[in-house]
């Protein structure tokens, strides 16, 4: 028998969002996802509901959506209900495991329809920026180069927004602890006099019993972090510590540097601890064996493939905008944005 709870927590993974910005993973896309689970946890399927060929793509070989087995599509709701309960029944975790894929791949999706109906900005918008540059550089030159990067702008402002809602909270839930806004954090800002204010601080994981804070770096550079922005992680710990909360600092990526010295005194100050080349072996020791896998197959490779970027200057790259798509280029590689025409508005809605 399975509890109403399960079946409405398999039911809210599957959406995100609502109105014409909803996304809805699709049957083939859920038993995707229960085949990658009981895969990566070693979990035989149930009565073997669906077969699953060898050249079923793995998550992020995928194209979005995911190409998959024309079977899949057809699928009854109810076995692909039975198949989440059976694992769950066989492995406690693999229900954390297959919501944080579901997560991944709905926010995947959701930024690839961003890309699509983000509209090119009007120089109604950004015109009288112009008056910085005009004449400074070729008037065509110039137009062109406001509405790109104003467009860059507001791509990775959304892409920004989407990860929030995205990497604390996953890899907070695969250790066991929760996300926690400002509007409800237990952190609380301290003022110019020394005294604890009304508003909160984010906390990147907060402990299960509520005692410890988290906070995620995937690197601390000088570039990384202004004057003002490094004040805010320093006061930090003092504010954890004074609000009765050990702070504890993990730092992905452990390359060394001034400021990363800088924030560890901040921290141990505060009566906190600090990871750095230990952070991936304490994470996955708070995780435990399930979770620790999904974070070797779909955090920790990413981000550390990603991390090597920090210390090469970029590439050139060419940005060509076509009535249906925008084509990124290199000198080796091609990467084409379908673009639909949608207002991007729509896609707001959470």
């Amino acid at each position: 028998m399975i509890s109403t709870e399960l079946k409405s927590h398999f039911a809210k993974t599957r959406v995100l969002g609502q109105g014409s910005g909803r996304i809805c993973l699709s049957e083939a896309e859920f038993a995707w996802l229960l085949h990658i689970t009981a895969s990566d946890l070693g979990i035989t399927h149930a009565d073997k509901i669906y077969s699953a060929p060898h050249e079923v793509p793995t998550f992020y070989e995928a194209t979005i959506p995911p190409e998959l087995p024309e079977g899949w599509s057809s699928l009854d709701v109810n076995a692909l209900l039975n198949e989440f309960a059976h694992l769950c029944a066989e492995e406690a975790d693999a229900r954390l495991y297959f919501t944080n894929l579901c997560s991944i791949l709905k926010r995947r999706v959701k930024f690839q329809r961003i890309l699509s109906a983000q509209a090119k900005p009007t120089m109604d918008q950004i015109g009288p920026r112009s008056l910085l540059e005009y004449g400074v550089m070729p008037t065509d030159l110039l137009g062109n180069w406001m509405l790109w990067r104003k467009w860059i702008f507001d791509i990775d402002n959304r892409s920004g927004q989407e990860t929030g809602y995205l990497f604390e909270p996953i890899l907070a839930s695969c250790m066991g602890g929760v996300a926690v806004g400002s509007r409800n954090s237990p952190v609380k800002r301290i003022n110019d006099q020394g005294k604890q204010t009304s508003a909160g601080r984010q906390i990147d994981c907060l402990d299960v019993d509520g005692k410890i804070a988290y906070e995620f770096k995937l690197r601390v550079s000088i570039a990384a972090s202004g004057q003002g922005r490094f004040a805010e992680e320093l006061s930090f710990p003092v504010e954890c510590k004074a609000a009765g909360l050990t702070p504890v600092l993990i730092v992905l990526d452990p390359t060394s540097s001034n400021r990363l010295t800088e924030l560890t005194a901040a921290f141990e100050a505060a009566g906190g601890n600090v990871h750095t080349d230990d952070a991936w072996a304490f994470i996955e020791t708070k995780a435990g064996d399930s979770m620790s896998t999904f974070i070797e197959k779909y955090l920790r490779p990413v981000l550390l493939q990603m991390a090597s970027y920090d210390d090469v200057l970029p590439k050139s790259i060419t940005l060509e905008w076509a009535t249906d798509s925008i084509q990124i280029s290199s000198s080796e590689e091609t990467f084409k944005i379908e673009r639909t025409g949608e207002q991007e508005d729509a896609l707001d809605e959470e």
